[in-house]
């Protein structure tokens, strides 16, 4: 039988630690696993395994090519093959460090750990009180001291933002600090996790419930995202922001700080005008905005090459297929207290090709000036 691999992960180190404890207490023969990156800048990652009654080792291992994670990834799966082997634990719980994110080490677990280890789930720990001031952190990783590399660019905003937003369980533990705003964001970043209190039953058995990494990774995509829907509720807002026109490049260029600011949580994809056949990423939190070349649009490929592309993503594509742009479209989502749904609608409007630029059509469109070259490869 495969060793079922619960992963826990997320920024809050104490709430982290409250779930994995809860899980040992409650699944007999279950044992943790967990490497501390804070040492990577000195060379070494402690990685320490332990059960309910402690720590069964402790040992250092070396940096490998000057990575922490990439040391995380290569001595991960032997020591839990070694704990397959032994036949006696029952759950490996691999406990993430602060900043690593839970997709890079599922997918080595699901990948290199074939016929011997079984991803049994994701869970991120939360204390609901820290969820907004962590989403709102625009601090690079190495100035909040939790880069796992001295190249490591993301900050803690983003970071906890993939973090949260991955997982299929959210474990909540009880903050009297929360209240009913903390709660509506929570609900609303992530609509679809199944959110249960730490060291509840509910979260032992959703321990076990499977995890496909396949899927997730289609959630993530920003072609075929699993975004939120509108909401508002308890002061914060989510909003919905949808078009079948193009982006004029320069206006919205010139607006990109006022819209990455006017949410705690942005995400999506958009399309410009001089770029007509690819399909931009859109990700924001924290005030720091991360555009990216998400490949091409499915009405940019010949009939022939739809066959190579996954069913999630012609089945997204198909639902709002535009007679005329194909599945070429603005789907941008705000979400955050306070939101300006007046605003955000009117800013993002103004940013669009007016009548007249629309008119001119593609040829006119690709001589507009290429603003976003700064922030994407310039089109070869």
């Amino acid at each position: 039988m495969s060793l079922p691999v619960l992963i826990v992960g997320g920024l809050h180190a104490e709430a982290r630690t409250a779930v994995v404890d809860g899980l040992l207490a409650a699944v007999s023969g279950s044992v943790a696993l967990h490497h501390d990156l804070s040492a990577a800048a000195r060379g070494t990652v402690r990685r320490t395994v332990r059960d309910a009654s402690g720590p069964l080792t402790c040992e250092q291992t070396p940096l490998v090519n000057g990575c922490a994670c990439c040391a995380l990834r290569e001595d991960l799966v032997p020591e839990l093959l070694r704990l397959a082997a032994g036949g006696t634990t029952s759950l490996a719980v691999l406990e993430l460090w602060d900043s690593v994110e839970p997709r890079a080490m599922a997918e080595v677990i699901a990948v290199h750990g074939r016929g011997h280890l079984e991803l049994s789930n994701v869970v991120t720990a939360v204390d609901p009180a820290l969820v907004l001031p962590c989403l709102t952190n625009g601090d690079d990783l190495v100035e909040a001291g939790l880069a796992a590399s001295t190249t490591d660019r993301r900050t803690v905003g983003d970071t906890w933002a993939r973090q949260l937003e991955y997982a299929a369980v959210l474990a909540l533990v009880d903050n009297p600090a929360a209240d009913p705003t903390d709660r509506a964001l929570l609900a609303q970043l992530h609509p679809t996790a199944q959110r249960v209190a730490a060291g509840s039953p509910e979260l032992t058995r959703l321990a076990f419930a499977g995890f496909d990494t396949e899927a997730a990774a289609a959630a993530q995509h920003p072609a075929c995202a699993l975004l939120p829907q509108d909401a508002d509720e308890a002061g914060v807002a989510t909003l919905v922001w949808h078009r079948c026109r193009p982006f004029h490049p320069e206006r919205l260029h010139a607006a990109l700080e006022d819209l990455a600011g006017g949410a705690a949580r942005s995400r999506g994809r958009f399309w410009l005008a001089d770029r007509p056949d690819a399909l931009l990423s859109w990700d924001a939190a924290g005030g720091a905005l991360c555009v990216e070349d998400g490949g091409p649009w499915l009405a940019s490929l010949p009939d022939a090459a739809w066959e190579l592309v996954p069913p999630v993503r012609r089945a997204a594509a198909a639902l709002g297929w535009h007679p005329e742009h194909g599945d070429r479209c603005q789907h941008l989502v705000f979400t955050s207290p306070g939101l300006d749904r007046d605003g955000l609608p009117e800013l993002l409007d103004s940013c669009l090709l007016t009548d007249a630029e629309y008119g001119a059509g593609r040829e006119g469109w690709k001589r507009l000036p290429a603003v976003f070259d700064a922030l994407l490869a310039p089109i070869r």
